[in-house]
């Protein structure tokens, strides 16, 4: 495996990670430590900017793939959060406000 592709592969973990944690705050996934599904949509709203930070700043050094991975998942963590901030919000989670999808 050459330097880019391990880099590749690197980036993909991590953004991977966000796109998981973005899931699990926002109650879509169970959250793996607990057992139980949990909902934090401000955490939520938090990693997506994150990931929204990343693809920004690494415009014009990505390759084919690796642009289609962020817009992909940027594409379904946005979907999946507008689609919970329309939820009725369940006792003891703290207030959502909708600026993750901004962009």
């Amino acid at each position: 495996m050459d330097h880019n592709d391990k880099h590749t592969v690197l980036l993909a973990q991590l953004v991977s990670m966000f796109h998981f944690a973005a899931l699990q705050q926002m109650g879509k996934l169970k959250n793996p430590m607990t057992d139980k599904i949990e909902r934090d949509l401000q955490q939520a709203q938090a990693t997506i900017e994150l990931i929204e930070m990343l693809h920004s700043k690494m415009k014009g050094n990505l390759n084919v793939e690796e642009e289609k991975m962020f817009s992909s998942i940027l594409q379904e963590v946005k979907l999946n959060y507008v689609d919970e901030v329309g939820k009725p919000q369940p006792a003891g989670d703290p207030p959502t406000s909708p600026e993750a999808t901004s962009t």
